[in-house]
């Protein structure tokens, strides 16, 4: 899924409602707590690096990885204007050869429910297992079936900002949510207008519980989102920490 023009506009639309400061310090605070070794990080669906920018600074190898030119063009900004190296990877998180092991990975921001098929899901976990170091770390979020279904699911949203307009069409069959956004953005005393279709998967808890943990993986934690709250019916975001047990993917 490569998000095309959206990448332009995307830390304007977004930064409003995620708190990446938050994120990166939770997520920090569970390494620490866990005391994994800060050499080699991952951050999978990096999108334009604002999580990515948090963490790397914290060890001494990073890649970003992402499906989208486009976002990475962003990412590859940031990491230059604050003086940060990292390795940045066009490709398909369901697909990972990177020929390298990781202490640390994280996939953040529902990127996990972008994949929408089990052969894909299942590869996608494999991929991660066998990137991570021996007691190595994943890290990740979903929108959870709750969110999906009924906050997101056949509702219609509308922004409206001085340089940007956008309605956000939803419908939800089947699993899978449909996202049919419009924009029209400022450029000059015009609007230039562009379209993006994204679809995500609902997952329930139990059926990714049972893939990762028939893959090897150890469920550390669960939480609602980036608290140190348990996940209730109504959580919208699910984080969950993994760890790397003895199978081999």
């Amino acid at each position: 899924m490569a998000y095309g023009e959206f990448a332009k506009i995307y830390d304007e639309l977004i930064n409003e409602d995620i708190d990446y400061d938050k994120i990166g310090n939770r997520i920090l605070d569970i390494s620490k707590d866990l005391k994994i070794d800060f050499e080699d990080y991952l951050d999978l669906a990096c999108g334009t690096g604002n999580v990515s920018l948090r963490l790397s600074k914290e060890f001494n190898k990073s890649f970003a990885v992402d499906l989208s030119e486009d976002m990475l063009r962003e990412a590859f900004e940031k990491f230059k204007e604050a003086r940060i190296r990292s390795r940045i990877v066009c490709q398909d998180m369901t697909e990972l050869s990177l020929n390298h092991k990781f202490d640390l990975i994280t996939s953040v921001l529902d990127s996990t429910n972008y994949i929408l098929e089990d052969e894909d899901l299942e590869n996608y976990f494999k991929g991660v297992y066998n990137h991570l170091k021996k007691d190595g770390i994943f890290i990740f979020d979903i929108n959870s079936y709750y969110k999906l279904s009924t906050i997101l699911g056949n509702n219609i949203y509308t922004y409206n900002s001085e340089e940007v307009f956008y309605s956000w069409e939803n419908s939800f069959e089947d699993e899978i949510v449909n996202m049919f956004l419009t924009f029209f953005i400022k450029d000059g005393e015009l609007y230039e207008r562009f379209e993006e279709e994204h679809f995500e998967r609902a997952y329930k808890e139990e059926f990714i519980e049972n893939l990762v943990a028939s893959l090897g993986f150890e469920i550390l934690g669960k939480y609602d989102g980036y608290s140190k709250e348990s996940v209730k019916d109504q959580s919208e975001r699910i984080l969950y920490v993994l760890k790397k047990g003895d199978l081999e993917g």
